[in-house]
């Protein structure tokens, strides 16, 4: 048996008779290395979709997005990105810390392609890449464990109309979200966003503009 595959992936193999065909793809696209054209997709892209499993084995499928660079490739077998600011449940973060299982999804939706990657991931305190993106809280790093394409054939072409105005950038202040301004959180917003409670009026009003 192939270390990529379980007895219930087997199984399905053989009721599909695709058990020859799944292990020829692991032997074709399967790859423990980040090459240079997978750095450069995976560099270009301003989102991604990562799922993280908890101590029980709960998983959570969380979309982060940002702008293109939101991942960084360090080298071969090693890809990071950074955790912002969010609404304070620090599930996939939260996650890691418990079990460093964890998957990314790429999809350039314009080009209708695809990359999975699968690791272990860790938060380093202090981690010096955390001045590569303005106000993240934190940067999670992910050794490789394997990394391949997916079939294409099911991504619907669709173009970005704008990016969202809540992307940290430099020499920009990034927006509050409406949220943090109704009286269900005021009293229990963490102290840097404090300032923010007490302003329902504007957060119905920014509501309704969305």
């Amino acid at each position: 048996m192939s270390e990529f595959f379980h007895e219930g992936s087997r199984q399905l193999q053989d009721r599909f008779e695709t058990r020859a065909l799944a292990d020829r793809e692991v032997d074709v696209i399967i790859s423990d290395k980040i090459s240079p054209e997978d750095k450069a997709f995976i560099e270009a892209q301003n989102m991604f979709f990562l799922a993280t499993v908890d101590r029980e084995g709960r998983p959570n499928c969380s979309y982060k997005g940002g702008s293109a660079g939101l991942v960084k490739v360090i080298d071969d077998v090693t890809l990071a990105f950074p955790i912002y600011d969010g609404n304070g449940m620090y599930l996939s973060a939260g996650n890691v810390l418990v079990n460093p299982h964890v998957s990314l999804l790429f999809i350039d939706f314009q080009r209708q392609a695809r990359v999975r990657v699968n690791g272990s991931a860790f938060i380093q305190d202090d981690d010096p890449l955390m001045a590569h993106w303005i106000e993240a809280q934190m940067v999670l790093r992910v050794t490789l464990r394997e990394m391949f394409p997916n079939c294409p054939r099911y991504i619907h072409k669709m173009t970005l109309v704008e990016e969202s105005a809540f992307v940290p950038k430099q020499h920009c202040e990034t927006p509050a979200p409406a949220w943090k301004r109704l009286e269900a959180v005021a009293d229990v917003l963490p102290p840097r966003d404090a300032h923010l409670a007490g302003h329902e009026q504007d957060a119905a009003a920014a509501l309704n503009r969305n």
